[in-house]
């Protein structure tokens, strides 16, 4: 009796490609950004003990490479019980590529901008390198999708989450919900302050007190925000929650 493996669903399954272009997704962004590069660890975002220790951030960034190694080895052990076929090659290079862009995609949504534990760059400018890196996978995902013949343009949530990601850069509007992206040691007594001098209100931030949602009365520059703020920068349009950096604080 065949194996389950054996199935033609598992055949054609794109699963083992897709984990094995996450993994070198992860493994890119460890290998170049956290050790070549040293733009970032894992945990850059994070303040206070014990992430100021070296230890504890070379420790995490291992372990993120071990979650990346097993989802590797996941997918070649995958590949290697179902065996090789020239007409498989196309579709799992396409699974490849299409989860070496989501590996990005997520790295982005959830990593930078959910949960804040770092960004691509963290000296400079955050949401340029964070949208720079977004847009790779974005790339990356719909060519995967494209050689795997899924086809002939995006799905609709891929044109969502392209939508959100560049609604994050947008300049944000006269009068509306906007994002503020503030320096750090930005007290939220000064935040506060701005925002109640605007007759504006705060709507939510994330936990480290780097991004936070305003409402703006109508006719209120965002402008007078960044005046009020030295180094804030104010972003997004309210009807995509301000790209991915509304969500998870709305």
């Amino acid at each position: 009796m065949a194996a389950p493996y054996h199935t033609s669903a598992y055949h054609t399954s794109p699963l083992p490609g897709f984990l094995l272009g996450f993994a070198m997704g992860g493994f890119l962004d460890g290998i170049l950004l956290h050790q070549i590069l040293q733009w970032h660890h894992l945990l850059s975002g994070l303040q206070g003990p014990p992430y100021d220790d070296l230890r504890v951030q070379t420790l995490a960034d291992g372990i993120f490479h071990a979650a990346m190694y097993a989802v590797a080895a996941a997918g070649l052990w995958m590949t290697w019980r179902r065996g090789s076929s020239p007409s498989r090659a196309r579709p799992s290079l396409g699974a490849f590529i299409a989860g070496f862009g989501v590996w990005h995609i997520l790295d982005a949504v959830l990593a930078h901008w959910i949960l804040g534990l770092h960004h691509i760059r963290m000296d400079g400018n955050l949401v340029l390198w964070d949208l720079v890196f977004f847009a790779i996978g974005i790339v990356a995902l719909l060519l995967g999708l494209r050689v795997r013949r899924a086809g002939p343009g995006p799905t609709v949530a891929t044109v969502v989450v392209v939508a959100a990601g560049l609604g994050a850069a947008l300049p944000a509007a006269q009068g509306s919900r906007i994002a503020v992206a503030v320096p750090d040691g930005t007290s939220p007594t000064a935040i506060l302050t701005a925002v109640a001098a605007l007759d504006g209100r705060v709507v939510g931030n994330n936990p480290e007190g780097r991004v936070w949602i305003l409402d703006l009365p109508r006719g209120a520059r965002p402008g007078a925000v960044e005046a009020a703020l030295p180094g804030a920068r104010a972003m997004g349009a309210a009807g995509l929650s301000f790209g991915c950096l509304g969500l998870g604080l709305l």
